[in-house]
């Protein structure tokens, strides 16, 4: 917040880290945070796994439910091919999760609120779709840009209809989560930004008071950014597996 405007915004922008260091190799905040989901999650995985106890505590509980719920994810859309796609999906779960999550701590950044690492992911996933269907089905799979049974002289207008319509995947499945978590923190940064305006203008007893408000409407959308995190990385990784179904079974 500068003065009286609040610059939502500001969030948003990439500092160099590590002094001198950061500003030679262009190493932003972004890619510090990018490097702690990496970390975070294989080493959460082998402390919640390392017991191994038939009766599990409630980390192991925690842990392997979350990675059987990975596993049907991708095993229920893909049938008995997803085990071998299970490490990717599981990854890119977990990954963005992190990174939704890792936004909401205080002096951290949500690197999964910038379109170029949403559009990364995205393209990661479509090259490796289109890699998958010409392994699978060779040349075939540019007759699925054609719709059976339709009229041969309509082909000049379904097939690049068809194109646009498959090219359009990585651009949904990036602006879906960029979109999702720029409106979140903006909303959050907003809405604690009144708080400390209401204060400043009103004074300290009657601005104190009515901050209580913003403050309660900033706990819900902070349980709903939970949500939203969670529901994103969901629907990303759901719809990976949906692309590599296709790619799979033709």
């Amino acid at each position: 917040m500068t003065g009286h405007n609040i610059d939502a915004l500001g969030q948003f922008e990439l500092h160099p880290v590590f002094g001198t260091l950061g500003e030679t190799i262009r190493f932003s905040q972004s890619e510090l945070m990018m490097v702690i989901a990496a970390v975070i999650v294989p080493v959460a995985i082998y402390f919640g796994m390392r017991r191994k106890a038939v009766v599990p505590g409630r980390y192991q509980a925690a842990t392997e439910i979350l990675y059987e719920f990975v596993y049907s994810m991708a095993v229920g859309t893909m049938g008995e091919k997803g085990k071998g796609f299970f490490p990717f999906i599981f990854a890119l779960f977990f990954f963005i999760l992190t990174g939704n999550y890792l936004g909401l701590l205080p002096f951290s950044f949500a690197f999964t609120s910038h379109i170029v690492v949403t559009v990364s992911l995205a393209l990661m996933v479509f090259v490796l779709a289109i890699i998958v269907s010409l392994k699978n089905q060779g040349l075939k799979f540019f007759a699925h840009f054609m719709p059976a049974g339709a009229p041969i002289l309509m082909a000049p207008l379904l097939v690049p209809i068809e194109i646009l319509s498959y090219l359009s995947r990585p651009v949904s499945l990036s602006i879906r989560l960029f979109a999702n978590m720029v409106a979140g923190h903006v909303m959050l940064e907003m809405f604690a930004a009144f708080t400390i305006m209401l204060a400043a203008g009103l004074g300290l007893a009657v601005g104190g008071f009515l901050g209580i408000f913003p403050i309660l409407l900033n706990i819900a959308l902070f349980a709903l950014e939970l949500l939203v995190g969670a529901l994103q990385a969901y629907v990303f990784t759901i719809l990976t597996c949906m692309y590599l179904q296709e790619a799979v079974h033709h």
